[in-house]
């Protein structure tokens, strides 16, 4: 237990620097940013405690919200998107998924990438929504939340294919 938290640390601390450092200055066309962190919020536990998932997406967002200079933007994207993450496996997981194994594509299959691209998608319409303060360019809106949400879920898919190739290795 102890080295599943420290993993889980340590992948925390990772995705923050990558986002931080690199992610946040990719602008795919001048439309797509990818936003990985939301992936520590997606692979949690199922089983685990609603609180402690609140909790940790406040702080991981807050992490993020320092280093960006973005007030509470991506805290409360990140909160909203932990706070939708059971309902949201109530739709693609069965009764019986919901036990302490982490989400992956080896054990949901095609049900973890629907509900990757839904978590990634509320994520990055709160998120989009909420730093641009206004709905006039609802369009420009839309598609920054579409290919951002696309460009997220492309670097999400990849990750879980080097995972698994690890695993079969």
């Amino acid at each position: 237990m102890a080295g599943n938290w420290l993993k889980q640390s340590f992948v925390f601390i990772i995705l923050v620097l990558l986002q931080v450092l690199v992610f946040n200055h990719i602008s795919f066309l001048g439309y797509a940013t990818p936003f990985l962190y939301i992936y520590f919020i997606i692979k949690m536990p199922i089983g685990i405690n609603r609180n402690l998932v609140l909790i940790l997406a406040f702080l991981l967002g807050f992490t993020i919200d320092i280093f960006c200079n973005t007030p509470g933007q991506n805290a409360a994207a990140a909160v909203f998107a932990a706070f939708m993450r059971r309902p949201v496996q109530g739709l693609f997981f069965a009764r019986e998924d919901f036990e302490h194994f982490i989400p992956s594509i080896p054990n949901l299959g095609m049900a973890f990438m629907k509900y990757t691209i839904v978590i990634v998608f509320i994520h990055n319409l709160a998120l989009i929504s909420i730093s641009s303060f206004s709905y006039l360019n609802f369009m420009t809106i839309l598609l920054r939340v579409l290919s951002s949400t696309l460009l997220t879920s492309i670097l999400i898919y990849a990750i879980e294919g080097f995972s698994i190739k690890k695993k079969r290795a």
